[in-house]
């Protein structure tokens, strides 16, 4: 091993002393830095034109708690399908569900009702009916896509038809069209 042509230094051993000043040290500046604390920060906006933020997201309408215009008698009504977006275009969601009583036998018919929530209201209500209750329609899918609602559907083709056996398949979808929802069939109605 070489020895150092410089004569060794006192700070390059370490003592005791040494690392109780370190310690001490470290401690102060600790403790001064926890006294000397930045004021809150405050913010403003700056006048002038607005800049583009992220949108804020509007939740759809929660058909929980809607009373929903079908007679059920004792028994209660139940969303058994639902589908959201923006119907109308004017940047909150509707819910669309499609809601039968809840019968304790048999294929109940379901409605179709639409959804809409204002900003400053506690509970959503029904603005529309697709589908009543009286057109004895069961809904087999339901979907919301581009600001139309599809459905594919069974029913009856007359009124001496068994509940029990549909015997008519049809499509429908609907639109928001001059402030009401437009109905078009995509395909024809086929008999099951």
């Amino acid at each position: 091993m070489q020895q150092s042509a410089v004569p060794e230094l006192a700070h390059t051993h370490t003592r005791p002393i040494h690392w109780v000043a370190t310690a001490t040290a470290v401690a102060g500046v600790i403790a001064f830095s926890s006294v000397l604390q930045p004021n809150p920060a405050t913010a403003a906006q700056a006048a002038g034109p607005r800049s583009h933020s992220a949108p804020t997201t509007v939740t759809a309408p929660d058909p929980t708690d809607v009373d929903f215009p079908i007679d059920c008698g004792p028994v209660k009504a139940l969303v058994v399908k639902k589908a959201s977006g923006d119907l109308d275009g004017d940047g909150r969601p509707e819910t669309v569900a499609v809601v039968h009583c809840d019968a304790p036998m048999g294929t109940p018919p379901d409605g179709v009702y639409v959804l809409t929530q204002a900003a400053d209201a506690k509970n959503p209500r029904v603005v529309a009916t697709l589908v009543a209750p009286k057109d004895r329609i069961t809904v087999k899918t339901l979907t919301v896509s581009d600001a139309t609602v599809a459905a594919d559907m069974v029913g009856y083709s007359s009124d001496s038809v068994p509940s029990c056996c549909p015997d008519v398949t049809t499509s429908a979808k609907w639109q928001w069209k001059n402030g009401a929802f437009v109905r078009s069939t995509p395909a024809g109605a086929h008999s099951v």
